[in-house]
């Protein structure tokens, strides 16, 4: 299954704005076959959310977008993850 990080503008959100958009995601995800959202970071600073997810392609993270109502900025599709552990 292939991984993709999701960049998205957001701007400011609340911590109940983020438990919302949490929580919508992952009632969205419940109804869509294939989509794992692994994780999220947010970048207060930027006003920016940084979405890990396995899916099936770009078209399942944007229609998951879609029905959450989240924006997409850009999706790129992880190729390889390393760590600092593998060089050592």
């Amino acid at each position: 299954m292939p991984r993709y990080i999701v960049e998205r503008t957001v701007g400011s959100l609340t911590q109940e704005e983020l438990a919302d958009v949490g929580r919508r995601s992952n009632e969205v995800i419940e109804d869509m076959e294939g989509i794992v959202w692994i994780k999220s970071y947010v970048s207060e600073a930027e006003g920016k959310i940084y979405c890990e997810y396995d899916a099936p392609s770009r078209d399942a993270i944007m229609e998951h977008a879609r029905r959450v109502g989240l924006p997409v900025d850009k999706i790129s599709e992880v190729k390889m993850e390393i760590s600092p552990a593998m060089f050592k």
